[in-house]
């Protein structure tokens, strides 16, 4: 038996069942967790990977932790406007996918589990926008990264909220897009996409809120 290529497929086979991945709900998720990884130096994953949607997230979660290719999961979701509901839709699939000792509620800084001692299934993280804590989406998270006690973004706040209500094109839940979509609008080169603004520091990559962002995910794929 030539040992040397025996060992060589077995170490194929491992690269193979060693995946990181973590699932988005769309592109911009996808582009702003990329460069919050490329600024603050997390190692690179497999996958970062838009799903198209909350629910189609949601359809692909337990799909995904069932592929025996894959180590680590994340998923990183919008809590929109119920966090517990969010949340006990997560929790559902987990526990029926075989995980135990699932939290009543998120945890703050992330939640991560490992799976049992007897199943194949991969280490889980969620993250659910903004905080793990509050209702809302990817742009109240992004607010966190707005520079502190910037007249600029006071300014923004104000316009956009005196938008007369007849003019009003967006839902309340929409409220942080606009804001930050217009603090990007009155930059110095207008309009960049949310995660090259993140490159280019009109959003600050450096903030707390960030450090425990890249905490959960270096812990959850470099443990």
């Amino acid at each position: 038996m030539n040992w040397p290529s025996l060992l060589a497929t077995e170490l194929r086979y491992d690269d193979l069942a060693a995946k990181k991945i973590l699932l988005v709900e769309g592109s911009d998720d996808e582009h702003v967790l990329k460069h919050v990884c490329g600024t603050r130096g997390v190692q690179e994953l497999d996958e970062i990977k838009p799903q198209g949607g909350v629910e189609q997230l949601l359809e692909s979660f337990p799909v995904r932790l069932n592929e025996s290719d894959v180590e680590a999961l994340g998923v990183v979701i919008d809590a929109d406007t119920d966090l517990a509901a969010r949340w006990r839709s997560l929790k559902d699939r987990l526990t029926k996918a075989g995980y135990e000792n699932v939290p009543s509620d998120p945890v703050s800084t992330g939640t991560i589990l490992n799976p049992p001692s007897d199943a194949l299934l991969p280490r889980v993280g969620i993250w659910i926008m903004p905080d793990n804590q509050t209702r809302g989406i990817l742009e109240d998270f992004l607010r966190f990264l707005v520079p502190q006690g910037s007249c600029l973004f006071e300014h923004v706040q104000s316009s956009v909220a005196a938008i007369p209500e007849g003019e009003r094109r967006f839902s309340q839940l929409a409220q942080p897009k606009a804001i930050i979509h217009t603090w990007l609008a009155w930059q110095e080169e207008p309009g960049k996409p949310l995660g090259t603004a993140i490159t280019a520091r009109y959003l600050d990559p450096g903030v707390a809120q960030v450090d425990v962002l890249v905490s959960w995910l270096n812990k959850l794929f470099f443990p």
